[in-house]
């Protein structure tokens, strides 16, 4: 008896300890679905990825994995995080490793990119963040890792201004929201959703108080957790996490 007690009592908690750990999870928000994942900058290493060590766009997760598998890292979750042009570079503020590969671009133009105000995710030592452009600028970080990209979805509790109820153009979509200055989600839906959908899942359900729209349609998730690896396009600058083997 007491045996199977054990034995029972210690997959009850291997199960729970397991599911506690997972990063990634479903979840349903006004009768659509998305897959969100959380991160604690304390305790997970987040950075950005844009090029390998030639120089060359990365592309895909699978590149990804093999290059950081050659650091002695694991993979464990990756997603597109910002606009680019067609040589597959970042178009706004990209830092990897503390060196800036494009600065910080504060020019006004056409497309999501330039729908002000955009914004910067930004990972500086234990802290990481979400802030409109101008704010970023003017207030003197030196991240270790950021990019850029736009619009903002949320902005200081209230959906960006220029995000319409009534927008109809649904797509997948995917961005990151922050939870506190050391809490992150990573969102992408798993349905088309219009922006104002997408915005309100990050007010509403995530309670973030900003959030930074990272792209639509070529939106892909790389998770462990999920046995997932969405590698059907090439893509631009990319966030992910790491486990050291």
């Amino acid at each position: 008896m007491i045996s199977r007690l054990f034995i029972f009592i210690f997959f009850s908690w291997f199960a729970f300890s397991s599911a506690a750990k997972a990063a990634c999870r479903n979840l349903v928000f006004a009768e659509k679905s998305y897959t969100a994942c959380s991160f604690d900058v304390t305790k997970d290493q987040i950075e950005t990825y844009n090029l390998d060590e030639t120089g060359q766009p990365l592309a895909t997760f699978n590149r990804l994995s093999d290059m950081l598998a050659r650091q002695g890292k694991n993979l464990t979750f990756a997603m597109n995080a910002g606009m680019f042009g067609e040589d597959l570079k970042a178009i706004g503020l990209f830092v990897a490793e503390g060196r800036t590969l494009h600065k910080l671009n504060r020019r006004n133009g056409p497309g999501n990119f330039h729908m002000k105000p955009n914004g910067v995710f930004f990972v500086s030592g234990d802290t990481l963040g979400v802030m409109e452009t101008e704010a970023f600028a003017k207030s003197g970080i030196k991240p270790d890792f950021a990019t850029q990209s736009g619009p903002m979805l949320v902005i200081d509790g209230n959906i960006h201004p220029k995000i319409s109820p009534s927008g109809t153009s649904a797509k997948f979509r995917n961005g990151v929201g922050m939870i506190d200055d050391r809490t992150v989600e990573f969102v992408i839906s798993n349905t088309p959703v219009t922006f104002f959908e997408f915005a309100s899942l990050f007010k509403d359900d995530l309670k973030s108080p900003n959030a930074l729209f990272f792209d639509g349609s070529i939106s892909g998730l790389f998770s462990t957790d999920l046995s997932r690896n969405d590698g059907l396009l090439p893509l631009g600058p990319m966030v992910g996490v790491y486990q050291m083997r």
